[in-house]
Formats: structure tokens, sequence, C-alpha cells
């Protein structure tokens, strides 16, 4: 029972933070949203929330960072360059690939520390599952502003 008010709260703030007209995301909504359905999904304890959400805030934050420089990098390619400015930008895409992925090794090995086995292998799956989750609302949405415009 507590688990279904946990999501049902969850819920509520995620379409109250995608809900809004002017299309501001709210960070702290969105985060709160995130951890309460990821806690759900994986069955996280207090205890061991304690001790995961640090880790997983932190190696989001180089994630996205390392995501942000592979945007400039897909950037700096679209306009004209050589063709040793473009091994260039491959190999700094390889080489962000690679932090990335030990990033991502790196991570599991201290979370797998907190998590069991099933829940850290679980984690992307249910990470992607919100992402989901959001954008199908954010369709939704987008979809009845477009029926309210055509009435």
């Amino acid at each position: 029972m507590k688990n279904w008010i946990m999501v049902l709260l969850m819920m509520g703030i995620t379409l109250t933070a995608f809900g809004q007209r002017d299309n501001n995301i709210d960070r702290e909504k969105l985060n709160a949203a995130r951890i309460g359905f990821i806690t759900n999904r994986l069955s996280i304890t207090p205890e061991q929330a304690e001790k995961f959400w640090p880790l997983f805030n932190e190696h989001e934050q180089a994630r996205m960072s390392m995501m942000r420089e592979m945007r400039n990098i897909s950037k700096k390619s679209e306009g004209e360059i050589s063709n040793e400015e473009a091994r260039e930008l491959i190999q700094a895409r390889f080489d962000i690939q690679m932090e990335l992925l030990n990033a991502e090794k790196t991570f599991l090995e201290k979370v797998s520390e907190t998590l069991s086995p099933v829940q850290s292998l679980r984690l992307n799956e249910a990470n992607r599952d919100f992402t989901r989750h959001i954008y199908r609302m954010q369709r939704r949405e987008r979809g009845s502003r477009d029926r309210e415009n055509e009435d």
C-alpha cells in the first residue's frame, strides 16, 4: 500500500512538472519523480537509498557532462572541416565513449556494494523506463493541447 501511495505521489509530481503550458521543466520535481520511480521499481530500502542516491547523482552529473562534450563534437562537425579535423573529432568521440563506458563500469561496481546484483542489473532499464514514461506524458500533453487549439 505504501509503495502505491509513493507511486501515485510521484506520478502526480511528474504530471505537474510536465503539465505546465510554458514548457518550463522543474528539475527538482523531475528528480523527485525519478527517485520515486526508480526506488519503487527496484524496491530500494531506505538504508540502500541513503548510500545509492548520492552515487547515482554523482554518476548522472558526470555522464551528462560527457554527453554535452559529445554534442559539442557533433556541432563542430556540422561546419566545413578538413579531413584531419574530422579524424581528430572521431578520436575525441571515441575517447569520450570509452570514458562513458569506464564510468558506467565503475558506477556499477560501486552500486553493487549497496544494491543487490539483481537491483544493479535492473537499474539501467528502470531509468530508461522512467525516461520513456516522461516522453509519453509529454506526447499526450502535446496531443491534448493540439486538440484544444483545433476547437
